[in-house]
């Protein structure tokens, strides 16, 4: 058995909850936040037996998208930039971080 704690963008939090159901996977919801850009994410734990971990691998894969995405000022960046200056910066947001775990035991009651 295996935990999967898989973080995505608010943006592919339904899709994602949808697709669990659709392949009868129960998830707990967690929100989250990031803390790069310090936008919304959600946060899913799994208990997955070890047949199904690369089946719920493809699931998360294909709900979270990776996007291009525009900040309005640098965070941080380099000491020597002047704070009044704020412009455009490109960054990759989106597709999902996950994280799967060996598990002694699962319990539902």
């Amino acid at each position: 058995m295996k935990l999967v704690i898989a973080i995505v963008q608010d943006q592919d939090q339904n899709i994602l909850s949808n697709a669990f159901l659709e392949a009868n996977v129960r998830a707990t919801k967690l929100s989250s936040t990031g803390g790069f850009l310090r936008s919304g994410n959600t946060t899913f734990l799994l208990g997955v037996e070890d047949h199904l971990v690369d089946e719920v691998l493809d699931i998360i894969k294909s709900c979270s998208e990776s996007r291009e995405q525009y900040i309005s000022s640098p965070i941080h960046l380099d000491v020597s930039l002047d704070i009044s200056a704020s412009y455009p910066i490109r960054v990759e947001v989106g597709g999902a971080t996950v994280f799967v775990l060996p598990i002694d035991s699962f319990h539902q009651f």
